[in-house]
């Protein structure tokens, strides 16, 4: 089961749930007006506005989190792009009878990357690409440095293409493991732990009323299940509806300059 759909399943219990403890909530709060009508609101405001208070701050705090890795793996997508685009460019310091060969290569790289995130959300499917695309890292690191040893070969210029290579490698790796960057299970349990108790809150202070506001009990449930899905969500940007595959073309232009 993929992660976007175990998000949409704790979105829709937590709806669910959220509704039920608003109604379990109003029943205690109608049974202790019953027998308090006086006492039963007494200094249940306090504790109300530290409960929303803390969901606020704990949705802000994971939202914002969500939000800044998201805009970190994008920034890597770009990095990525500006290695594979320097690197290549350096071939043209090698002998041109090695120089063919390592560009073939590059371009075989570029495509295996691409077509590793194609395949997504199939995680097998791409996890196989991005193997691929690291034997052929291998690959071209070993060519470049027999070309830099070959007889006649520049050693300034294999001094100025190892580097660049390396970077290229070396934010693949940055990248697989940007991905794997999320909050602790138990920040998402404690989100989810204050929205239920919230709408317990929420449910006994509507007590008061003689019918149930089914408007305002769907909204406020409504509200926190779509903000804990989105949340989720922008954790894992290849899998729902917030993506970041549109910067892929940051990819597609560098392989098109590989003539």
């Amino acid at each position: 089961m993929s992660k976007i759909t175990i998000a949409a399943l704790m979105a829709v219990s937590l709806f669910v749930g959220m509704l039920i403890l608003l109604e379990i909530g109003r029943r205690i709060g109608r049974r202790r007006l019953m027998r308090d009508p006086k006492g039963a609101r007494a200094g249940t405001g306090v504790v109300d506005g530290a409960v929303f208070a803390l969901v606020g701050l704990l949705i802000a705090f994971t939202f914002s989190g969500a939000a800044s890795r998201f805009d970190h793996r994008r920034d890597l997508i770009v990095q990525e792009a500006n290695a594979i685009g320097t690197a290549y460019l350096r071939l043209d310091l090698l002998q041109p009878d090695a120089r063919s060969a390592i560009q073939e290569e590059f371009r075989r790289y570029v495509d295996a990357r691409l077509a590793a995130y194609r395949k997504l959300p199939n995680i097998r499917a791409a996890r196989a690409g991005l193997a691929d695309a690291a034997a052929l890292q291998n690959q071209i690191w070993q060519q470049v440095v027999v070309a830099g040893q070959a007889p006649g070969a520049s050693s300034d210029a294999i001094k100025l293409l190892l580097p660049a290579l390396n970077d290229m490698i070396d934010i693949t790796t940055t990248r697989a493991l940007a991905v794997q960057m999320h909050p602790p299970l138990v920040i998402y349990l404690m989100l989810v732990f204050l929205a239920l108790t919230s709408a317990l809150l929420a449910g006994y202070s509507m007590a008061g009323g003689q019918t149930r506001n089914w408007l305002h009990m769907a909204a406020f449930v409504a509200v926190m299940a779509i903000a804990v899905y989105i949340i989720i969500d922008i954790e894992f940007p290849r899998l729902g509806l917030v993506r970041v595959d549109r910067f892929d073309q940051a990819l597609v232009e560098v392989r098109a300059t590989m003539r």
